[in-house]
This record gives structure tokens, sequence and C-alpha cells, in this order.
């Protein structure tokens, strides 16, 4: 099966399932609100993020022995592929342990996470903990054999199994919520089928991958053990800084402001989150097949190619990020807002400077996941190092003195340090040009998104004057049909849009 059937596969599979957890999450939350506490709420979120934290012990192995298996794969060369899955085995079970280390030697200082906790014991708040501990840790046990599937270009099977899960999860944790709303059962439901999960998911991969159970496998040379260390040390500065960036928001957020603040956000972090998985399932799906590309094509297929996707992200991502500017307050009032009381909801200033930040994090999407696939970590080890420091000291400091949106204005700013260096990067070191064309690019995509923000906004004080189900969705059909006639209208000429017409009309034909 080719790269543009397979990504097809991955992104077909991986729409449905994001489109059940969608919804299955929606209700669970929404039910969550209604039985449980802002503060438990708030409790979860942090917890998850915590742990997310926890996630940099991986430091970048995973990215590294993934780039590694691309070429194996490829040439179905399975004795270096048991070799490259024997070291990743042992570097995550290694992994798992340090988690496990570190994760208690938290637990005397969550109580200094948690500000305002109202109900909260400190034995509930380490219990609580300890279970989230438990499913993070128990994780590293299984998640390495994922790599040879993806490489492989079969993320549908993770999708699938991930899928599956999630719905029994929350199929349980909507029954707790409902009989028994207790956040002990709700989180001991989620440990339960995620155990069942991991021991199936074991078996299930040992048994399409048999050679993955042989204990006869040569070991990777020293030259093989040194490129992916190498690797894998400029990556280390990569996870650091991805982490001080991009996982530490709610942790400031409980710190300095409050506990049930961390579940105001997750209210709209989940929307937001949620519209980004459905598209970023599009560009994650190809991530190995730009590795396959890159590995048996010509710079110039993948120039050519790189511009595509880039051109499909400025839109996509354009799109959603101008529903958000014009319906995501609308939408909070509407689901949590107009039930439970103004203190759910978010003050204009952050929400937007929060949607800043998702629209510029779209627009790196496919420099991030070309870089990763083309293995290019070295040239910029230092930059997402920086990106952690200035997101940290800004959002620390503004925090204090202009509350939420202070976080966001040092997650904007740091951020926007890799919009403005990967391009220079990514186009010198893969394709030898200069970025030129790409900032011109941007500055394009920014102004036309910009100026039908604006106009659309305009409009959606007047139509939604008085926020009701009818209003909201007349500007949701609003909203898409204008964006999109206004991306239409005046780049339907250029090379990229005529390739991804070429490519659905083909899809049509088919069908």
């Amino acid at each position: 099966m080719g790269r543009t059937k397979l990504a097809a596969k991955n992104i077909t599979f991986g729409y449905v399932g994001q489109l059940a957890t969608a919804l299955m999450s929606f209700i669970l939350r929404t039910i969550f609100i209604a039985r449980l506490s802002r503060n438990l709420l708030g409790v979860n979120d942090l917890y998850s993020n915590i742990l997310s934290l926890l996630s940099m012990a991986e430091l970048g192995i995973g990215t590294a022995l993934n780039f590694s298996l691309y070429a194996p794969v490829a040439r179905k060369d399975t004795e270096k592929v048991k070799s490259y899955m024997q070291m990743y085995r042992k570097a995550y079970h290694t992994i798992a342990i340090v988690v496990a280390v570190i994760g208690l030697a938290l637990t005397p200082f969550l109580k200094y996470f948690v500000k305002k906790p109202g109900e909260i014991t400190v034995r509930d708040m380490t219990l609580y903990y300890l279970i989230f501990l438990f499913n993070t840790v128990s994780t590293y046990f299984v998640s390495y054999k994922y790599s040879l599937v993806n490489a492989e270009q079969k993320n549908y099977i993770q999708t699938n199994i991930n899928t599956i899960t999630k719905i029994i999860t929350v199929f349980f944790q909507i029954i707790i919520l409902l009989v028994i709303p207790n956040l002990y059962l709700y989180l001991l439901a989620d440990a339960a089928v995620q155990l069942i999960q991991k021991l199936f998911v074991n078996n299930y991969l040992n048994r399409l991958y048999p050679y993955l159970t042989d204990k006869n496998v040569t070991p990777l040379s020293t030259e093989e053990h040194s490129e992916i260390w190498r690797k894998t040390r400029a990556l280390v500065l990569h996870k650091v800084g991805d982490v001080a960036r991009l996982q530490t928001d709610t942790l400031i957020i409980s710190s300095f402001i409050e506990v049930g603040m961390a579940a105001v956000v997750g209210n709209y972090t989940m929307v937001t989150g949620t519209i980004a998985n459905f598209v970023n399932i599009i560009f994650n799906s190809v991530i190995s097949g730009f590795g396959n590309l890159i590995a048996t094509e010509s710079k110039k297929k993948q120039f050519k190619t790189f511009k595509v996707y880039r051109f499909f992200a400025s839109w996509v991502y354009g799109f959603s990020a101008c529903g958000f500017f014009i319906l995501l307050q609308p939408l909070i009032y509407l689901w949590i807002v107009q039930k439970y009381g103004p203190d759910w909801m978010l003050g204009n200033l952050a929400v937007y400077l929060f949607l800043t930040d998702y629209y510029f994090k779209g627009d790196r999407i496919v420099l991030s996941n070309y870089k990763t696939a083309a293995g290019v970590f070295e040239q910029d080890k230092y930059l997402a190092l920086i990106q952690g420091i200035v997101n940290l000291v800004l959002s620390i400091v503004l925090v204090q003195k202009i509350g939420l949106a202070g976080i966001y204005v040092g997650t904007v700013v740091s951020g926007l340090i890799a919009n403005i260096t990967k391009p220079i990067i990514i186009y010198k070191v893969c394709f030898d040009k200069s970025s030129i064309s790409y900032f011109a690019d941007s500055a394009k995509y920014i102004i036309t998104e910009a100026a039908t923000i604006l106009v659309l906004y305009l409009l959606g004080t007047v139509i939604m004057k008085n926020i009701t189900i009818l209003s909201f969705a007349l500007m949701i059909v609003i909203v898409t049909v204008v964006f999109n006639a206004v991306f239409l209208i005046i780049y339907h000429k250029t090379e990229e849009y005529e390739y991804l017409k070429g490519i659905v009309l083909r899809k049509l034909g088919k069908a």
C-alpha cells in the first residue's frame, strides 16, 4: 500500500476515533461539572498536566528511535528492526522506573501546587495523584511497541485501540458519576480499563510482529548506538524546552491563581484541543509518510510536497482559529455559563491570547512534523530550551501582575520564537533554499485570515447580540461559508491549491 493510501487510511480511522472520543469526552465533562465540584475537576486537570510534565523523562528517545526505524522498515530488514526494538524496550523500561521515582518524590509537594483546594484534603490529593501516576508508569511497558506500527505507516492500529479504550472508559465513568459521584471510583475505572488495554496491546502486537519475542537479537553496532544517542542528546533540550513552554500553564494557574480556575481553563482547552486533534490527524498521519518520502525521493519532490501541506495547514488552522475567535465564548456560554454562572467564563483578553497561540502553533505544525521525519534535531537543539525559559519567566512574572492573560502572553511570545527560527533552519538544512518565500507566504495567510476574522467578528456582534442556539448555528454557517470562500477566491490559482484539488478529484473519482 502506497504512502497516500496509508495516510488516507490513517486519517479516516483517526477521524472516526476522534469523533467518537470527542463526543464521549464532552458528555463526560458536562456530567462531571454537574455531579462533582469545580475544585475536583481542577485537580483532575492539574494531575493530568503534572503527569504530562513527568513524561519529560522520555527525553526524545522515542522520537530518535522512530526516525531510526524508517529506513530498516522501508528495506524490510527484520533483523535490524529487532535490534532497534530491543534497544527501545530497554530504554522505555528504564524510563518507567525513572518516572515512578520522580513521581513518588513529588507527592509531599502536591499541596503547594493546589491553591484554594476547598473540600479536598491532602490525603485525597495524594491518593488521586497516585492513581494517575500508576496509569502513566504502566504505559511505558507497552507503548514502545507502537513505534513499529507507526514506522510502517499503520497509525490507524493505535488509533482504533485508543478509541475503543476511551469509549469503554467513558461509559463506565459516566455510570459512576450518575449513580455514585465519587472521584476515587471515577479514576479507578479509568485505571482498570487502561490496564486491561495494555495487556491486550502487548499480546496483540506480539502476535502481529512475532519476531518481537525473539531472543536471538543482534545488538546495534557502536556507530548505530552513537547515532541514536547523538540525536537523543539534541532532543533532550527540545523536550525540556517544549515541556516548559507547553505543559506548565495549568500548573502555574493552579499554583498562582486557584485550582478551580484550572477547571475553567480546561473547558476551553477541551474544545480547542478537540478541534486541534481533528486537524492534527491529517498532519500527524503523514509524518511516517514524510519519513518514507525523504528516504526515497528527491529534494525537489520533498519541497513541493512540503509546500502543499504547509498551504493546507494554513487554510485549515486559519479556518478553525477564525471559528474560535468568533464562536468560542458563545459556545462556552451556551454549554456551561448559562446554567452554572459567569464564574465558568474567562475574560476576552485571555481567550484571544490563547487563540493567537493556537493559530501560530498550527502554523508551525508542518515544520515540526517534517523536521521530526527528517531527523533534524541538532541544528535547533537550544531553541526549545530558550522558548521554555522565556515562557516560564514571562508567565510567572505577568500572572502576578495581570492574572491569567499574563500566562498566555508568555505562551504567545515564546511560541513566536519558533515560528521565526524553524523555517530558516528547515529550508537551509532540508531544501538548500532561502526561507524568504516561507515568510512571504506567512504574511499573505495572516493578513487574509486577520481581515476575515475582523469582518466576521463585527458581523457576529450583530447576529449574536442575544446568544441563542439559533443565532449560534447561523453564525457557524456564515463563518464556514465566508472564510472558505475568501481563501478559495484568493488562492485558487496557486500551485498548492491545484495539487490539493487534484488529490480530492482523484479520490472522488475512485469513490
